[in-house]
């Protein structure tokens, strides 16, 4: 004798424990989902297309947070003050006078221009002409990935001063 695939039982328990755990209020999360479409489509496709990518950029392969983030007593970056410049927490194990000891605010993108943006992430040149101090990785970034990146750090609101 053959016995029926359990599978579809199992859709059905998990399908059940959603609709007993899921929020009543479907007007506000309707109106908050709502909002959320409106912001993401308040800017052209193109250039909306181009702050997601420079978004992963920033946050998956430069990692621009683990500086520019300030961090809690607990060493956990305050995610409520994202990108907005803070100490340097890690230092060399060597003295070094070029060390930085703050990453300046970069929500926002402050008074740079695009220009010195692309200079500094495609050459590591920074506004004042010179090499970036380490920490700071040298990035030789394509003009596209610094375009991207530069787009969405001017998407970001700048709530606190640029340093």
């Amino acid at each position: 004798m053959k016995t029926a695939p359990r599978w579809p039982i199992i859709l059905l328990i998990l399908l059940a424990a959603i609709a007993v755990t899921a929020p009543r209020d479907f007007s506000r999360a309707r109106a908050s989902s709502i909002a959320f479409v409106a912001q993401k489509s308040a800017a052209p496709p193109a250039l909306q297309n181009q702050i997601e990518r420079g978004k992963y950029l920033v946050d998956n392969v430069a990692m621009c947070s683990e500086c520019h983030t300030p961090r809690n007593d607990n060493g956990e970056p305050e995610t409520a003050r994202y990108l907005e410049g803070a100490p340097i927490w890690i230092m060399p194990v060597h003295p070094d006078t070029k060390w930085a000891m703050r990453a300046p605010a970069i929500a926002g993108f402050g008074a740079w221009t695009d220009a010195q943006g692309e200079q500094i992430l495609e050459h590591g040149i920074g506004p004042n002409g010179l090499p970036i101090q380490p920490p700071m990785h040298i990035y030789h970034m394509s003009h596209a990935d610094a375009t991207a990146i530069i787009a969405y750090l001017r998407s970001l609101p700048s709530t606190y001063p640029q340093d």
